[in-house]
């Protein structure tokens, strides 16, 4: 695991939680679900940024059937805990009108970001729309919208690394790392 040791962001100290192994398992199980669910359809994915890239690029890389790529850009945290605002900071590119929309996210937590996203995507009127995480926090979870893919389930803690960041650093480690103090 990156070097196996503890690392430091900010004021914060970090030991090695998930392995990239590990961590690619999840999505190569989440791939296998979405190549045998939309076989012979081709399906809208819509990472959310900026922490989802690293799970949609290996996501993708996986995914054996035709399909697309747009991405949203949304927030609600600032530090190590969710501000209760999301922001819609950049907008879907592509038409989502009758077409079956997998929403891709790196973590669901509360589920603020992901329920203000989903009421976006209805707005367009498309034939479906499924949920697919890496990572869910089933304890901090409260909105009824159903995950369709879920790589791992994790504890309520805070993680870094895979996409996940705090205050924007940690986003390029490739395994996943939980706070220690």
């Amino acid at each position: 695991m990156q070097g196996g040791n503890t690392i430091k962001l900010h004021d914060k100290n970090f030991k090695p939680y998930l392995s990239e192994e590990k961590i690619l398992q999840a999505v190569d199980s989440m791939a296998q679900k979405i190549n045998a669910d939309y076989k012979g359809k081709c399906p809208l994915i819509i990472p959310v940024l900026n922490g989802a890239f690293m799970v949609a690029a290996d996501l993708l890389k996986r995914i054996n059937i035709d399909c697309e790529i747009s991405f949203t850009k949304l927030s609600s945290y600032s530090g190590t805990s969710t501000t209760g605002t999301v922001k819609n900071l950049i907008g879907l590119g592509n038409d989502v009108e009758g077409r079956d929309i997998i929403l891709l996210e790196d973590i669901v937590d509360t589920g603020i970001t992901l329920e203000k996203l989903e009421i976006e995507v209805e707005k367009f009127n498309p034939k479906s729309v499924k949920v697919a995480t890496l990572l869910l926090k089933p304890e901090a979870y409260h909105f009824r919208i159903p995950l369709a893919y879920v790589g791992l389930e994790i504890p309520n803690k805070f993680i870094v690394g895979y996409g996940l960041d705090y205050d924007g650093l940690g986003r390029n480690l490739k395994n996943i790392y939980v706070v220690t103090n």
